[in-house]
């Protein structure tokens, strides 16, 4: 029985190890503003409240995306991605990858991320 414990433990503490391994840093937006060389096509993740939107969603077709803006406290970046854009106001958590010019709907935004995954409050 001792040895069946020790081994489900050890699984359970490789599981746990690789999946926070998987996970992308979190990084405060000013971090990423005063270094981008450092973040630049790297993974990151970042969390705030979305103060800007801008999308566009037509029904019943595969049309939709847009850029919409985040703002943690200590600074903002645009988020562009190919899914519905959230609203402004909410609370969020953005993956993706740190791009410079990044551009929608022909006007470039400067630094920003491109989203591969989020997370609403």
């Amino acid at each position: 029985m001792k040895k069946l414990t020790k081994a489900m433990l050890c699984g359970l503490v490789l599981c746990v190890g690789l999946l926070t391994a998987a996970c992308p840093s979190r990084e405060s937006i000013a971090n990423i503003e005063s270094n981008p060389s450092k973040f630049y096509n790297k993974e990151v993740g970042i969390a705030g409240t979305v103060r800007d939107s801008y999308g566009l969603n037509i029904p019943l077709t595969q049309i939709r995306g847009g850029i919409y803006k985040v703002d943690d406290g200590s600074g903002s970046i645009w988020v562009v991605t190919q899914r519905d854009v959230p609203v402004k106001g909410v609370k969020i958590g953005v993956k993706g990858k740190v791009q410079n010019g990044v551009g929608w709907n022909g006007k470039n935004y400067g630094l920003g991320m491109i989203e591969e995954d989020r997370r609403i409050r």
